[in-house]
């Protein structure tokens, strides 16, 4: 079966597609000046944008991971936007850690996995 590669540089892919599934690089915010939940809201965007491209859609999450810069603080708000964003009854296997990120500006990350459409 072949490997579909998305947005992919030397470095990385924004995508993977193999088979069914659909595997994301973890996503961060654009505009680093937002908040929590103005990041969360640009990041889930991406995903959105990325999980249609690949021939699927959030309502095929499989699994989630996500890094905070700081649990305590943002936890609330992130969960909030995820909440939103998830369509009822597809909440998939998810973690949330709290992590030092990329850049000290990154406040939110999200990776996922989904099953193709």
């Amino acid at each position: 079966m072949p490997v579909q590669r998305i947005e992919s540089n030397p470095r990385m892919s924004a995508a993977v597609v193999h088979a069914d599934l659909v595997f994301l690089a973890g996503q961060v915010p654009d505009d680093r000046s937002l908040d929590a939940a103005g990041q969360s809201r640009e990041v889930l965007a991406k995903i959105d944008r990325l999980l249609a491209a690949a021939g699927s859609s959030r309502e095929n999450l499989l699994s989630a991971q996500i890094w905070l810069k700081d649990i305590d603080a943002d936890f609330a708000a992130m969960n909030e936007v995820w909440s939103d964003w998830l369509p009822a009854g597809c909440a998939p296997a998810r973690a949330t850690v709290q992590a030092r990120l990329a850049s000290p500006e990154v406040l939110v990350e999200i990776m996922v996995i989904a099953a193709r459409a």
